[in-house]
């Protein structure tokens, strides 16, 4: 099998617009969170979320380009270009036999649920004739900023969308790896986008008692692991990753930033939203990723947990964990903390976090963390308060989904 390398970075978050301001501010513990100004919140039991800001899509694309895709797809652009310009690759350049070698896997959760949301309003505020635009199925679906990625960079390579939940994001960097790894491609582009900060999003959400709605304090509601954890905080965004067969990347003398080395996907096969209690479906994961990796647990020096401080949520994980684990201590985080939830694209920030953390030697912390939560299993140390600098030769970063989905990706420092 081929070595499969991460040469490239991008990234649109609620901790900023680049890969280094968003790095720089979960390694000093920022939190994202504040007040919506997408809409409306005054009647929602929760009115606070993990927005970006300072967002400008025609910093990307051409005014009339701008009318054409919904903001998910916009963040995939921003973030997909900023990859493949620090990656120093140049699809404009390559031949047609290159391009055909480079593919996008690119996922979404929740799609153009903005579009969706807005063109069903005006729908039903008028007269019931149906004037809804021309681009109003391609702003919505799924799979359209993968198409739009490969249209904007003619790249001719496997291109789709992969659909997990919040488990997306990483399943797409874990299809992406398989991919090259099996000589179907020698680069990939892959990541996740969402733009959920919407009316139905959030009232659904609330509906399904996962929100936190701690309205007068923002910055500190999300709080993983802590015993007094109410709900995950909603985020947007995107982040992706240019992943390149090895050889390829030493013959072109890429910067190479990590080696992704394992990928396991599983079930809970337990409840349409909540997690087994049990762990099954972390920890069959986890140890599918390991077992890829050809590593033991005492190799790992850090996991990005999916956490996203709900009460069940968190411990579920942390037990899944520990089956997978044994009596083998293991440092764990959660950057959600910071970044808030971002649904299909938090597999794919959350693997930046990996690949920094093993490039810099710096696991960051979870914030917001007041009274840790006493069930948390023996061995599992939580890093909080403030970041770690220690050696970081293996990073696993977990995703979890609503349908039970688990995927659990590890990345190496890079040695040649």
């Amino acid at each position: 099998m081929k070595r499969v390398v991460i040469t490239g970075l991008g990234a649109i978050t609620p901790l900023g617009n680049t890969v280094s301001e968003f790095w720089d501010n979960i390694v000093a513990g920022k939190s994202g969170a504040g007040p919506i100004t997408k809409f409306d919140a005054s009647k929602f039991k929760t009115r606070f979320a993990c927005e970006v800001k300072n967002f400008d899509p025609e910093a990307y694309s051409e005014r009339k380009e701008v009318r054409k895709y919904d903001l998910f797809t916009h963040y995939a652009i921003a973030a997909a270009d900023q990859a493949i310009a620090d990656s120093g690759l140049h699809p404009e350049t390559m031949s047609l036999e290159e391009r055909i070698e480079f593919g996008v896997i690119w996922s979404s959760g929740n799609g153009g649920i903005g579009t969706f949301e807005d063109q069903l309003r005006e729908f039903h505020a008028g007269d019931g004739t149906p004037r809804f635009t021309p681009f109003f199925i391609p702003r919505i679906i799924v799979d359209i900023a993968a198409g739009v990625i490969s249209i904007r960079h003619k790249l001719h390579g496997p291109n789709y969308c992969a659909v997990s939940a919040c488990a997306s994001s990483n399943t797409a960097i874990i299809n992406a790896f398989d991919t090259i790894r099996m000589g179907k491609a020698t680069i990939m582009l892959a990541g996740g986008s969402e733009a959920a900060i919407t009316k139905s999003a959030a009232a659904g959400f609330s509906s399904a008692q996962t929100l936190s709605k701690r309205n007068d304090d923002p910055e500190r509601a999300s709080r993983p692991f802590d015993r007094d954890r109410d709900g995950f905080v909603m985020g947007e965004g995107a982040g992706a990753l240019i992943l390149e067969d090895l050889e390829h990347a030493q013959k072109r003398g890429a910067k190479i930033y990590a080696e992704i080395v394992g990928g396991g996907m599983a079930a809970d096969a337990y409840h349409l939203t909540g997690t087994a209690p049990d762990g099954i479906g972390a920890a069959i994961g986890i140890r599918k990723a390991m077992k890829e990796a050809g590593i033991t647990p005492a190799e790992i020096s850090y996991i990005n947990a999916h956490a996203t401080s709900t009460s069940v949520g968190d411990i579920s994980e942390l037990i899944g964990i520990k089956q997978a684990f044994g009596s083998q201590p293991v440092a764990v985080s959660s950057t959600k903390s910071m970044t808030g939830h971002l649904l299909g694209a938090a597999g794919a920030i959350e693997s930046l976090v990996c690949i920094l953390a093993v490039q810099n030697n710096i696991i960051p912390p979870t914030i917001n963390i007041e009274n840790l939560d006493e069930t948390i299993p023996e061995g599992i140390h939580v890093v909080h308060g403030q970041a770690q600098h220690i050696p970081v030769q293996y990073a696993l970063n977990n995703s979890f989904g609503f349908g039970g989905h688990t995927a659990s990706s590890i990345f190496k420092k890079y040695t040649s």
